[in-house]
């Protein structure tokens, strides 16, 4: 039996197969758990479908975040279908690509607000609708990156929502855990992902990484999502409002060794 046998579990954000979403996913069927999915959009449902549908998934619905009748309207089809929910896996977030090539101390009002609304505050929306669905052993994982505590060139106002993100992961621990519903963060190293395409000089970032982790290389899609399943698990039944790093060790030292390439 899988670390997951008998959970019903919610993965939102994947966007494709690289998606590290989809590295959680994938761990987490292996490990006995069914599975329900989002898709924002015609284009979106195209990639996301087949590979929920790869899954069995029970669930493969409509949400958008930035709108809460969408956000209620998903949460009502899970309630309908499933009656109870065991764990969320949020993988969301979004920036304007200008916001993320342009000089920090040019971000525009709107810019910040929609960082923070896509890249953060979906977090706490969606754990309102899912903490009543949830029972005391209930796990909610989000997906934050080193960017939220160190001035990581290129990830700017991103770096702002993710540390919002973190915050908000220790008050959903203090409130949600009256209930014995667990709220957790995981810190991934770079991966190449549809949304890290968007971050200036990605390459170097990843360049750097791998120079700078105490394993000499960069994460696979696949150790962040065994490291997710883990949380989600009941072995991770004594954890909550953490920031877990999966990052081979990077953010320990003291950055890139400037080791010749």
């Amino acid at each position: 039996m899988g670390i997951l046998e008998g959970k019903k579990g919610l993965i939102l954000g994947v966007a494709n197969n690289k998606s590290i979403a989809w590295g959680v996913a994938q761990a987490a069927k292996r490990e006995g758990a069914t599975l329900g999915f989002n898709y924002l959009g015609d284009n979106m449902e195209r990639r996301v479908r087949p590979l929920a549908e790869s899954l069995d998934a029970e669930i493969i619905a409509p949400m958008d975040v930035s709108e809460d009748a969408s956000i209620d309207a998903f949460f009502d089809t899970v309630k309908a279908q499933w009656g109870e929910l065991d764990f969320i896996v949020h993988s969301i977030a979004f920036a304007n690509k200008d916001a993320l090539q342009n000089p920090f101390s040019e971000t525009t009002r709107a810019d910040f607000h929609l960082a923070l609304d896509i890249s953060a505050y979906s977090f706490i929306a969606c754990a309102q609708r899912a903490a009543p669905l949830m029972k005391a052993g209930g796990s909610m994982v989000t997906m934050s990156y080193l960017g939220a505590e160190r001035a990581v060139p290129g990830y700017n106002v991103m770096g702002v929502a993710k540390a919002a993100l973190e915050a908000s992961t220790r008050y959903l621990a203090q409130d949600l855990g009256r209930s014995g519903i667990r709220v957790n963060a995981l810190s991934a190293g770079p991966i190449r992902t549809l949304a890290a395409s968007a971050v200036g000089d990605f390459r170097k970032l990843m360049e750097k990484s791998a120079r700078g982790s105490m394993l000499g290389r960069n994460v696979t899609q696949d150790e962040v999502g065994n490291t997710c399943v883990y949380l989600l698990s009941d072995l991770a039944s004594g954890v909550t409002g953490e920031l877990h790093y999966v990052d081979a060790g990077f953010h320990i030292g003291a950055g890139d060794p400037g080791i010749p390439e």
